[in-house]
């Protein structure tokens, strides 16, 4: 039996280059300069945490960290941006979660999917990933292009393909 798992994983190490090499570039542009705007990573709690003065330079900062994922090879989609909160003074807060894993509602959109397909595979939720199993590789083949075909706001990876 051929198996395949689908799995949504951020390599943190990119992460933290994409998130590093934001900084700088807020560091070095004009339209920040005297600014305090802050930015760092939690790698524990998998939170990118963002203070600055206003709203437009934090979209700034959000979109500065977007393409930098970008140019590290890492989906954006992953991001869940939260509510701003005030901070103290005129500053603005927000933290971003980094969300890894599929979680049960969109496991089970991409079961349906999968056997919607009509193909001949298996698939099964385990923990925060599904596995697809079947006798023909070119079946998995076919579960792989159908995945990478759905909008499921998630970046998904296929793994421990045998």
């Amino acid at each position: 039996m051929a198996s395949l798992d689908i799995v949504n994983k951020v390599d943190i190490q990119l992460l933290d280059n994409a998130v590093n090499i934001a900084k700088k570039e807020i560091l070095n542009r004009f339209d920040f300069h005297g600014s305090k705007s802050e930015i760092d990573l939690d790698k524990k709690a998998m939170l990118i945490k963002i203070l600055t003065e206003n709203d437009m330079r934090m979209e700034s900062i959000i979109d500065v960290i977007r393409n930098r994922m970008i140019k590290q090879k890492l989906d954006p989609s992953c991001l869940d941006l939260g509510k701003e909160q005030a901070a103290s003074g005129f500053m603005v807060r927000k933290e971003i979660k980094v969300r890894e894993g599929i979680d049960k509602e969109v496991a089970k959109k991409i079961i349906k999917d999968i056997k919607d397909s009509k193909l001949k595979v298996q698939a099964q939720m385990m923990d925060d990933q599904v596995r697809v199993t079947g006798k023909k590789i070119d079946d998995l083949q076919a579960v792989m292009s159908l995945m990478r075909q759905g909008t499921y706001d998630l970046p998904l990876q296929f793994v421990n393909f045998k």
